[in-house]
Parts: structure tokens; C-alpha cells; sequence
């Protein structure tokens, strides 16, 4: 109390040992007060801040360090939710002397971005991850699984390490025009990217693409074996050097062509011609394949009725990068019979594949710290809702999301690209 103008001291009481009883149950609680009492500074500046000064140096890095440990990244990290994960935690690695230039933890940010989502701090791991892991890839600190990707990319111009002649395989037996051997304007090219051309069942999506589009009346062409891969993915994992080497080639074959859109299926090489290219100086206009084929809608003649229950996932790189949650919604809401429910992670908190940021190619990296795959979590939350079909517009997530429902044994589940039902229902 306030005596003369100035506050009294309280009167410390002090005791070795202390009972109370819960005013709820009565129940006896013995309160010990040495685990409270500080009886020295706290040496919070023992921590080692070398981790963060050279994290922050590198061009994308200066945000790890603006952390302060709210904690809300961490129950939206999809890492988390099957391992121990989330910027909050990398924060605490740094801070307490991990390098996290040769660790594992620096490869299993799938760049997903629901956790700058809903950061205070905008601690941004989208740019710094890349820039952790390109001084990673300089010092050769690389899982073997993806330098073998970096180099097929690099040798053939795909990830898959596949023949670059044969590229439009999949377009065999269908009218599917070649720029290279038809070079007049055309409206739309399509970009296939790479698990459309030579993934078994990126090759039945591409095929399904190919007789809609035809259907439509949309004026499309593709480049054929001149296409490369666009190498997001490879950017996100920390080769910079080869993205730039890849769009250097891909500019220089867009440039001997005229068109007045870019389409692909793929929602990391759309982020890249979208977000990327840009900042480089090269500027196209690029839509999704469903933003392309969502206002044709009224064109379409159905022939039959699908019986199915969908549920969609939404692709990371396509809605929370982009902000497209509505158009292959309005393509599935189109297919007559189909009923649709939507996932308790949908939208923007969307969960993710596990795919993004060069996690197409670490499942044997991050199996060693998840217990089980972001993809086969994914799969049980699609199984929840009671769906038959689980609903994808990426080329990722056809193969991931097969190979989880057959790990998880929900092979009951079929896993389609909008396309392919949209095909079913047109020309079934």
C-alpha cells in the first residue's frame, strides 16, 4: 500500500514446504519452493547466435530469427502432425547450436507455407529453406535420392531421367499438335512437365486433357521433345544453379514461338512461370489447366452420370502459394451425379502430399524422422469422410496418393485427376 507518497515493500513469507487443498476436490497438493526461487541470473546468452548471423547473411534467410516462439506454426505444420517439426522448432535447433547446413532437418520443409500462413512474424521458411539448402548442395551436403534427381534433371531435362524424344509419347494416336513440327501461333501451349509425360498415370491424365481440350475447341499445341522441366521443385531443394540453367533453355525455346498463354498441369511450375520467372524478367501469361477449362464449362456435352462421393485436396503450390481454391471445385461441382465433401483440412489450412519443396524424392530421408508419410495421412483424412474418390489436380499426388492408400490398405479408394472423371463423363 501506497504509505507517504511511496510503495511499501511487501513482506516476503517464505516456507521449505507447503500443502493446499483443491477447492474442487479437496485433494492435498505439497508445493516445494526450491524449483522456483532464482537465485542467479538466467544465462540466456550462453546460447550460440553464430547459427543465425550466417543463416541471416544468405539472401532469403534473414527471418528464421524473428521467431518468438508463439508456437502457432507448429500444429499447422503437416510435418509435425507425423513427426517433430515446424519453424518454432528449427528456431530452437539454431538457437542452441545445430548446424542446420548439414542436417536432416534442413530437408524435410516440404515449403507447404500454412505456417507463414498464420505466423505473426512472417518468418518465411519458402525463402529461407532454399537458401539453407543451397549452401547444403554447395558443401555436397545432399541425400543421395535427390542429387539423383538433380542430375537427370540436369542431363535429360526431366526429373524422371527419361528420353527427351520421348516426351509426347503419351500424345500417340491422338490429335495433338507439336510446335516443333507446326510452328504457327497458337493460343494456348501447354506445358506437360514431367509426371504427365512420362508417369504411367500422369500419361492418362495428359490423355484425358488431350480430348477435352479438343472437345472444347481450345486452339492448344505442345513442344514436344523441346519441352524441359520448368524445376521448381529443384529450385525449392536447393539447386538455383539448375533452375536457372533450365529456364535459361525453356526461355530460349518459348522465345522462337508464338502464343498468347502458358498452361500447365503441374501447380510448382505454374508457381515458378507465375512467381519465378518474373522476377528474372520473364513474363508470361499462365493459368492452371482448371482455370483454363473452368469457364468452358458451359460448352461441355455430358454423356453420363458419375456415382461417385469426391473428396478434393487441395494442392499447396495451387491454393495457399496462389490462392486458387475455386476452380477445380467448380469442375468437379460440374460432373453430373457427383457429390462432393470437402475434408476437415481443406482450403487454406489444406494438408499437404508431402511432395513440395523436393519432398517428391525424399520419402527415404524423411522416413527416418515421421512416423509414417504425409501422403498416407492425408489418405486416412480422405478415407474419414466416407469418400469413394479422392480428387487431385497436381501429377504429383496421382502416384503419391496411390501408393499411400495401398500402404495404409484403403485400396478401396480410387484416386482420379478431375480430368479423368471429367472424361468418364463425357466420353464413357
Amino acid at each position: 500500500m501506497p504509505i507517504g507518497g511511496k510503495k511499501q515493500p511487501p513482506e516476503a513469507n517464505e516456507f521449505e514446504s507447503v500443502v493446499v487443498h483443491s477447492t474442487i476436490s479437496g485433494r492435498p497438493w505439497q508445493l516445494d519452493g526450491h524449483w522456483n526461487r532464482m537465485f542467479e541470473q538466467r544465462v540466456i546468452w550462453d546460447y550460440d547466435t553464430e547459427g543465425f548471423e550466417q543463416i541471416s547473411a544468405l539472401d532469403g534467410g534473414e527471418s528464421l530469427e524473428w521467431c518468438y516462439r508463439c508456437g502457432k506454426c507448429i500444429p499447422v505444420c503437416p510435418v509435425d502432425l507425423v513427426g517433430n517439426y515446424g519453424p518454432m522448432r528449427l528456431h530452437q535447433l539454431v538457437q542452441q547450436g545445430q548446424d542446420l547446413f548439414a542436417s536432416d532437418q534442413a530437408w524435410l520443409c516440404t515449403t507447404c507455407m500454412n505456417c507463414l500462413r498464420v505466423c505473426p512474424k512472417e518468418v518465411n521458411l519458402i525463402k529461407v529453406m532454399p537458401a539453407v539448402r543451397e549452401v547444403a548442395v554447395t558443401n555436397g551436403n545432399v541425400p543421395a535420392e535427390l542429387q539423383d534427381v538433380f542430375e537427370k534433371s540436369f542431363r535429360y531435362g526431366n526429373a524422371l531421367g527419361q528420353n527427351p524424344k520421348r516426351r509426347a509419347a503419351w500424345a500417340k494416336g491422338l490429335d495433338v499438335r507439336q510446335l516443333p513440327d507446326d510452328p504457327a501461333p497458337v493460343d494456348v501451349l501447354m506445358i506437360v512437365e514431367d509426371y504427365w509425360s512420362y508417369h504411367p498415370r500422369g500419361q492418362e491424365a495428359a490423355r484425358a486433357f488431350a480430348q477435352i481440350a479438343n472437345a472444347l475447341g481450345v486452339d492448344w499445341a505442345i513442344l514436344g521433345a523441346e519441352e524441359k522441366t520448368i524445376g521448381d521443385s529443384q529450385r525449392l531443394a536447393g539447386e538455383k544453379g539448375l533452375f536457372e540453367s533450365l529456364m535459361e533453355d525453356n526461355v530460349a525455346t518459348l522465345d522462337r514461338y508464338e502464343f498468347a498463354r502458358i498452361v500447365t498441369p503441374d501447380p510448382h511450375g505454374y508457381n515458378a512461370l507465375r512467381n519465378v520467372y518474373p522476377t528474372y524478367g520473364h513474363n508470361y501469361e499462365v493459368l492452371h489447366y482448371t482455370q483454363l477449362l473452368a469457364p468452358l464449362i458451359d460448352r461441355i456435352e455430358w454423356n453420363r452420370s458419375l456415382d461417385y462421393k469426391v473428396t478434393f485436396h487441395d494442392p499447396c503450390y495451387l491454393g495457399r502459394h496462389n490462392g486458387e481454391y475455386d476452380a477445380p471445385r467448380r469442375l468437379l461441382e460440374s460432373i453430373p451425379g457427383l457429390t462432393m465433401t470437402e475434408m476437415a483440412r481443406c482450403r487454406e489450412n489444406g494438408y499437404c502430399c508431402g511432395g513440395g519443396g523436393g519432398g517428391m524424392w525424399l520419402d527415404g530421408l524423411t522416413a527416418n524422422h515421421t512416423t509414417e508419410r504425409l501422403s498416407e495421412r492425408r489418405v486416412r483424412e480422405a478415407v474419414e469422410t466416407g469418400a469413394d474418390v479422392l480428387a487431385v489436380c497436381c501429377p504429383y499426388e496421382v502416384s503419391r496418393f496411390e501408393d499411400a492408400a495401398k500402404s495404409t490398405g484403403n485400396d478401396q479408394l480410387k484416386v482420379l485427376d478431375i480430368v479423368e472423371m471429367m472424361a468418364e463423363a463425357m466420353f464413357a
